[in-house]
């Protein structure tokens, strides 16, 4: 568990303090490699939007980490991309896998959330170079993640374990049987 957690920067959102994927991965690396790797065991996971009625939608999607950001890439005018323009809020949850990859007793293992705000990339020239870094035509909706929330959670032995990490917190790591 880390004391010490680096200063915050300030959502462009919300002036609230959140954190770019590189930012929450120098100041938690060892939660930050654990979620990531998660995220590397499958291409696809689920993310959860607003509608605009306020109900929640879930989709299917992938993610990519890259530049220092955890971005997401969504159809031109679809639900989800709709859902984000309108209420930035959103979570991701990393693929599940197997039953037994909550406890397999890898560094990888356990179920990872990641909850915050969609910002939409807009300027061109980042959207064709990610398209070319990416080898995907535009056009397409391009977010990059403001994290606010971080969750892992594993099992070791008969011991379920849970850390959560929220911007300009250390992670705070709790255990029960």
């Amino acid at each position: 568990m880390s004391t010490n957690p680096a200063p915050a920067s300030v959502s462009v959102t919300t002036g609230t303090p959140a954190r770019s994927w590189a930012a929450f991965a120098r100041a938690e690396p060892a939660l930050a490699t654990a979620v990531r790797d998660r995220f590397a065991r499958h291409r696809h996971h689920v993310l959860a939007t607003l509608r605009k009625d306020g109900s929640p939608r879930v989709s299917g999607l992938e993610v990519d980490f890259r530049d220092g950001e955890l971005w997401l890439g969504m159809m031109p005018g679809s639900l989800k991309a709709r859902d984000l323009l309108r209420d930035p809020r959103l979570a991701v949850h990393a693929n599940p896998g197997d039953d037994e990859s909550l406890a397999d007793g890898l560094p990888e293992s356990g179920d990872v959330k990641i909850s915050g705000r969609a910002v939409e990339v807009t300027d061109p020239a980042v959207l064709e170079a990610y398209a070319a870094a990416v080898a995907h035509p535009l056009p397409f909706h391009l977010f990059r993640v403001e994290l606010t929330d971080v969750v892992r959670t594993r099992v070791e032995g008969d011991r379920l374990i849970v850390g959560r990490w929220q911007p300009g917190e250390p992670v705070v790591t709790r255990s029960r049987a």
